[in-house]
């Protein structure tokens, strides 16, 4: 399952995110293979787990529990993001995706964020998603739901991400020393594992900086890969 960690705060919202995934699946780097939207890209689907858009919105689609990998009949959970960063606020996102056939995907967790502000969507193979404003502060988003402490790696690392400043959320996304069900960075086991890393950070004078890490970060290494100013 992958992991996001959202802050939101009087100087912006800042995104700290481990993408896990079959080792073997292909992707690509973020980059614009989207006009005005820059991403990873799988390369099975298509699509993309995290992307941001010139306004300046990110957005991210998770797997719920016991959903990993496509399923006949289902379009790609890939798809998710690149249709709500047509959206041009987090809540524009959030909505365009609230309004998609929950029916069409396997179960999903989306989130969209911009320098103001977090929604979370659950969409659970039926109906619509159900659009949730997410408070100030910190919320950390596995398979489950939000800060759900019943959740192993959320109770191990939801204190630590809300006591560290952002510059030290790098250190934390690379913690593996925990036992399979409270990694947050997983070693490759069963050909699963954490792929790679992200930190973004879009703040409220315009600024929007994502270090991106090609691999286990602590393993890997980071660098920047987008650095730019709201359109």
């Amino acid at each position: 399952m992958c992991s996001i960690i959202l802050r939101v705060g009087p100087d912006g919202v800042f995104i700290g995110a481990n993408r896990d995934e079959m080792i073997g699946r292909a992707w690509e780097p973020p980059g614009e293979y989207w006009p005005g939207i820059f991403a990873g890209r799988d390369v099975l689907a298509g699509g993309t787990w995290l992307g941001v858009n010139r306004a300046g919105v990110m957005a991210a689609v998770l797997n719920r529990h016991g959903t990993l990998g496509p399923a006949a009949g289902k379009r790609s959970r890939g798809e998710i993001p690149v249709l709500a960063l047509a959206g041009a606020t987090a809540a524009e996102a959030a909505g365009i995706v609230g309004d998609l056939d929950a029916g069409a995907y396997r179960s999903f967790n989306f989130v969209a964020v911009d320098f103001s502000g977090a929604f979370f969507v659950r969409g659970l193979e039926a109906g619509w998603g159900e659009v949730v404003a997410l408070a100030a502060g910190v919320t950390m988003i596995t398979a489950g739901e939000p800060n759900d402490v019943a959740l192993p790696r959320i109770a191990r690392h939801l204190p630590r991400f809300a006591a560290a400043g952002f510059v030290d959320w790098g250190r934390l996304l690379a913690d593996d020393g925990a036992a399979w069900d409270e990694a947050l960075n997983i070693p490759a086991r069963g050909g699963f594992g954490t792929v790679c890393s992200s930190l973004i950070a879009l703040r409220k004078d315009g600024g929007v900086d994502w270090e991106f890490c090609a691999g286990r970060p602590g393993a890997a290494g980071w660098r920047h890969v987008l650095e730019a100013e709201r359109k």
